[in-house]
């Protein structure tokens, strides 16, 4: 089975590359340094700085892994060839509430981008695969646990 595709901004590209550059280099040898002082505080059985230590190798060792698998398999959506037309992923795209009168912004990103504190919504979510190439005018319908939600398109911007 082919793996799934990891649709990425060029922007959540740079921020994956540049986390595992930390990860690799500044963070590998930090734990490296903060195991070898709590084994030279002897007895291991019952040595917590050194259990501690383990544990968060072990998180970082398990974050390079999903990193470096998302960037194997990364399609990137350059700013340069977004349609403004319709919605698509890398599009900055403002919205009307239509029941509460509400404008809010979003940026459409692939599944391993989104972020809800920062407006960045998953082409997979529910409100991203109704906002998939829907044009300036338009009213999406969004199906959530309180019901169907509508929304007017009001803009489409590129995200830079």
């Amino acid at each position: 089975m082919a793996e799934k595709k990891n649709i990425l901004t060029y922007e959540g590209l740079k921020k994956l590359e540049d986390e595992l550059q930390d990860l690799k280099v500044n963070q590998r040898r930090e734990i490296a340094q903060k195991i070898k002082e709590a084994r030279e505080q002897g007895d291991l059985s019952e040595n917590a700085e050194y259990d501690a230590a383990k544990d968060e190798q072990r998180d970082i060792e398990a974050r390079i892994e999903q990193i470096e698998k998302i960037l194997k398999n990364a399609e990137v959506v350059l700013d340069e060839e977004i349609d403004l037309d319709k919605i698509s992923i890398g599009c900055l795209v403002r919205v009307l509430d239509v029941e509460y009168d509400e404008e809010e912004e979003y940026k459409l990103v692939g599944s391993s981008e989104a972020s809800s504190l920062q407006n960045k919504i998953s082409n997979e979510s529910p409100f991203g695969q109704a906002l998939i190439g829907a044009k300036v005018g338009d009213i999406v319908e969004v199906e959530a646990p309180a019901g169907v939600i509508k929304y007017k398109v009001l803009s489409i911007h590129r995200a830079n």
